[in-house]
């Protein structure tokens, strides 16, 4: 776990966060700067940069975070009427954080393209 990085320290319980799910493979958070009325970040324990260092040993990973996704729209109400599922890759992507991290949105429309 890099010291450096804020989920890594999210993760570990190190930083304050509205934690709403977490299992052994996956911690789920509320976004302080919401741009949904549902924003949660779904963060791996693992600590993996980017999708662009995603490997196959980690496909159970990938698997888990986006059925967490799924569980928790459900949980939140959101599930019927949709939501989006997004992961941000590189800068121009729109990764802020560098550690993987799946945006759970919904709660409203979502616009088509995106960004």
């Amino acid at each position: 776990m890099p010291s450096e990085c804020l989920f890594c320290r999210i993760v570990a319980g190190e930083l304050p966060a509205a934690q709403v799910y977490a299992d052994d493979a996956v911690v789920a958070i509320r976004d302080i700067a919401p741009q949904a009325p549902t924003h949660i970040l779904l963060l791996s324990r693992k600590h993996i940069a980017s999708v662009r260092e995603v490997g196959a040993e980690d496909r159970d990973l990938i698997g888990r975070m986006f059925a967490a996704g799924a569980e928790l729209a459900t949980r939140e109400g959101i599930a019927a009427g949709g939501y989006r599922l997004v992961v941000n890759t590189g800068r121009n992507g729109g990764q802020t954080v560098d550690h993987l991290h799946v945006h759970l949105l919904g709660g409203r429309p979502m616009a088509w393209p995106p960004g």
